[in-house]
């Protein structure tokens, strides 16, 4: 095992992200632990954004026992789920950065709202930041005039602001070319080793994905989402006879 359990769900169904009422997933019953490094994958449609968004914090489940960090989920978020929920990243799809601020100030932003810093406070280290993501030349840039898979950098420069333990992504290759999936890949992998902008502290992480394929040899374990159920599949990708896997590591949609 890889460490303490974070995140432990018993018997969870996941609400639809767009209709609340709506069981997406059901029956999920996993455990996350400090330093894993998850891969969650499936088709359209079968639930990971909604996956995604629970685990964010934005949706309770709609039953079932769902703790992260020993706070159990299930209860209404208020001021008491903060020191929590600091703790964590979410990085989403379409990357949520706000328009009246420029791509410097988005990142800024967890830090100067919850460490209450000025914006000159926080320039250097919102400059390791966008170095690292490849992002600096677009920093005095507003996000809509700037590429959408450079704001998703940009979004997730913003996700690392407060040196998150455990992270999120919202199916971050989806449209990539070759030379972006690999950026991806390569700085997710060395985020879940320990990344110098975290100190070297390994990060917890967890990916969705619509293509299990770039994330081979990445050392993680892998989940799949097919006809709302959530399955466990280990340490390597299923081999090829497994339905779901055929589709998703070949790339059908």
């Amino acid at each position: 095992m890889s460490g303490e359990p974070i995140i432990e769900m018993r018997d969870v169904t996941v609400p639809s992200r767009r209709h609340i009422e709506t069981p997406s997933i059901e029956g999920v019953n996993w455990t996350v632990r400090e330093k894993d490094f998850w891969i969650v994958g499936g088709l359209q449609g079968s639930g990971k954004s909604d996956l995604i968004f629970m685990l964010g914090g934005l949706t309770k489940p709609l039953c079932g026992s769902y703790t992260v960090y020993g706070q159990d989920m299930t209860q209404h978020f208020g001021d008491e789920f903060l020191p929590c929920r600091l703790r964590m990243g979410v990085v989403f799809d379409d990357s949520r950065l706000l328009n009246h601020l420029t791509m410097a100030e988005n990142i800024a932003l967890p830090a100067r709202y919850h460490h209450d810093l000025h914006t000159a406070d926080a320039g250097e280290w919102v400059g390791e930041l966008m170095k690292a993501t490849g992002v600096q030349e677009f920093a005095h840039n507003t996000p809509s005039v700037v590429a959408w898979h450079w704001r998703r950098r940009a979004a997730l420069a913003r996700a690392l602001a407060l040196r998150p333990e455990l992270l999120f992504l919202e199916n971050p290759l989806r449209g990539l070319d070759g030379r972006q999936t690999a950026w991806w890949v390569a700085f997710v992998k060395q985020l879940a080793r320990g990344h110098d902008l975290m100190r070297g502290r390994p990060t917890t992480v967890i990916v969705s994905t619509d293509e299990f394929r770039p994330w081979r040899g990445a050392e993680a374990q892998f989940a799949l989402l097919e006809a709302k159920t959530f399955v466990v599949a280990g340490n390597t990708i299923p081999e090829d006879d497994a339905p779901l896997t055929q589709m998703v590591v070949g790339g059908g949609t």
